[in-house]
């Protein structure tokens, strides 16, 4: 199976909130969607993504665009996560297998000092009010991204 392009729907695949409910895609049909696709709570570059989004959370909410970050993190460490730094965006786990990453290639072979590994390839989806996915990120580099996401999404 490919995985899903610009113009497909976005898979709806249900993942767990560190509330221990459950989101999906479809939650947030008739509005924007950003979900950004992260390797590790706690980590460098990906807790800086995390701040970047949630301090320019006012203006995603302000141009009716809902921010969801994902990655295999337990529930437990996403709380964490989002207590440590005062994020503001949702975060949400996603399966161990066959999950939204899986489906949509996030969750892939990886290789690092000579050994391969699966992990989070680090990318961001916009996903449009009719649930279409809008814009891809792949292979993001942190610098400047929530602003660049933020542009695209007040634009389109």
């Amino acid at each position: 199976m490919s995985k899903p392009a610009v113009g497909d729907m976005m898979p709806d695949i249900a993942m767990e909130t560190p509330d221990g409910g459950t989101v999906k895609p479809s939650d947030f049909k008739g509005r924007k969607l950003v979900v950004f696709f992260y390797p590790k709570d706690n980590t460098p570059g990906c807790t800086t993504e995390a701040k970047d989004f949630s301090a320019l959370k006012p203006q995603f909410d302000k141009a009716g665009v809902a921010l969801l970050g994902v990655s295999k993190d337990s529930p437990k460490k996403h709380q964490n996560f989002i207590a440590k730094h005062d994020l503001t965006v949702d975060l949400a786990t996603d399966a161990e297998e066959g999950g939204l990453s899986d489906v949509l290639g996030a969750w892939t072979e990886k290789k690092m000092y000579g050994k391969t590994f699966l992990g989070m390839v680090r990318s961001t989806y916009l996903v449009g009010p009719d649930g279409k996915i809008a814009r891809i990120w792949p292979k993001v580099k942190v610098a400047g991204h929530a602003e660049e996401v933020l542009a695209a999404a007040a634009a389109d």
